[in-house]
């Protein structure tokens, strides 16, 4: 279940990073992200990035666990251009479950 936790980082991670760009921010949010804005999308999203490789090191080591995180990176990217693409105000939806559901996973709750 900690690869569960690592997409529920990663995904919020990607969106908030294309949060910092004009056209992305304009589609989902409307406006231009202001300048205090973009550097706190773009500080975030590295970091949830960043965090997400977390889990996968504690589920599959120190070897395994990297060429998981890219894998986890993949999906996480993936789903996030498939909702934007076809689903916009998903995208933005499904950005607080990931993390909460991964966060449940972790703890073990049902």
């Amino acid at each position: 279940m900690m690869a569960v936790l690592a997409l529920g980082l990663a995904y919020p991670g990607f969106l908030l990073l294309s949060l910092a760009m004009d056209r992305h921010h304009r589609d989902l949010l409307g406006g231009s992200p202001g300048r205090v804005r973009r550097q706190l999308c773009r500080i975030g999203g590295w970091a949830l990035l960043g965090l997400s490789i977390l889990p996968c090191f504690a589920l599959w080591g120190w070897s395994f666990g990297a060429v998981a995180w890219c894998g986890v990176l993949t999906l996480a990217a993936f789903a996030l251009v498939a909702l934007t693409t076809y689903a916009p105000r998903a995208a933005l939806l499904v950005a607080p479950l990931l993390p909460a559901l991964g966060g449940a996973a972790w703890l073990g709750l049902p």
